[in-house]
């Protein structure tokens, strides 16, 4: 920075403990804060705050992070689940899923326990999911009817940030509909009372029991997205400890941005490869595509 030619008083510090995943409202948020102002920030992390203090203060059978995290554990290591689908039924919360992907798979993506052996347990799951709707169109079959475990986080809002119509009926009603359909199914006997012709019937059976949560707000705030990220945050945190696992460090990430620096200065030069045949193979494609024809 200094190098750069910032004065160190206009300085923002991050701490070495401050994991990037973990950032939003640290220093890093200074663009954030910019683009919301100070008094939404502050009101972010108000929700940060409330979180922490429940997480902290609340008892085991109320404590939303806790459960959920023991949940989380439940459905990886008894059950045989190996993903979690996050679904807001809220287009603002579209990238909520990309963000839980880095927090928990790269925080419980691990393989090795505090003590420096090997886990015996599946660890971190790996986390997807789409706005509401959307998906239903698109993977919600596989959840109904597929051969995988795949628990579902549903995320709805009370009020809608713009009222147009009875779309916000229609969106709750989806997200309600999907997580009664999901814990409850169709039988064979139902399918049939519908008329539906025998060599059909088979074919719409829902076999129900696949697990769900569903968190409601009120609406979509910058306090309500703060309790949402540490409710999530926490959750991450209670696997680790059950697996007794670092949710903090990142060896894995670091590794590969170790080997690119070295693989650009080789992209970059003619020397001679000594890397394995098939990184020699991929660099010399990428070398050849370089020069002129």
């Amino acid at each position: 920075m200094t190098d750069f030619g910032i004065d160190r008083a206009n300085m923002f510090p991050l701490w070495d403990w401050v994991g990037g995943r973990y950032s939003m409202d640290s220093a890093i948020g200074l663009s954030l804060m910019v683009a919301i102002g100070p008094d939404r920030f502050r009101e972010m992390l108000d929700g940060f705050h409330a979180m922490d203090v429940h997480f902290r203060t609340a008892p085991l059978d109320r404590n939303m992070p806790a459960l959920m995290g023991l949940l989380g554990v439940w459905y990886g290591n008894f059950l045989g689940a190996e993903t979690q689908a996050v679904l807001p039924y809220s287009q603002y919360l579209s990238k909520l899923p990309a963000y839980l992907q880095q927090l928990e798979m790269e925080s419980n993506g691990k393989r090795v326990a505090l003590d420096g052996t090997l886990v015996d347990v599946q660890t971190g799951p790996i986390v997807w999911g789409t706005p509401g709707t959307n998906g239903q169109h698109a993977y919600y079959q596989l959840i109904h009817q597929g051969t995988k475990l795949i628990p579902c986080d549903f995320i709805g809002l009370l009020k809608p940030a713009h009222r147009i119509g009875r779309h916000q009926d229609l969106l709750i009603a989806n997200l309600i509909a999907q997580t009664e359909a999901l814990a409850f199914g169709k039988t064979l006997e139902e399918v049939e009372a519908d008329g539906t012709p025998p060599t059909l019937a088979p074919h719409k059976v829902m076999p129900g029991n696949h697990p769900t949560s569903t968190i409601l707000a009120p609406a979509l705030s910058p306090r309500i997205l703060g309790e949402l990220i540490a409710l999530y945050e926490h959750r991450v945190f209670t696997m680790g400890t059950i697996w007794g696992i670092n949710s903090f460090d990142q060896w894995g990430v670091e590794l590969g941005k170790a080997l690119a620096t070295r693989i650009v200065s080789e992209i970059e030069s003619e020397a001679d490869l000594a890397y394995d045949s098939s990184t020699n193979a991929l660099i010399r494609r990428y070398r050849a595509s370089k020069s002129p024809d």
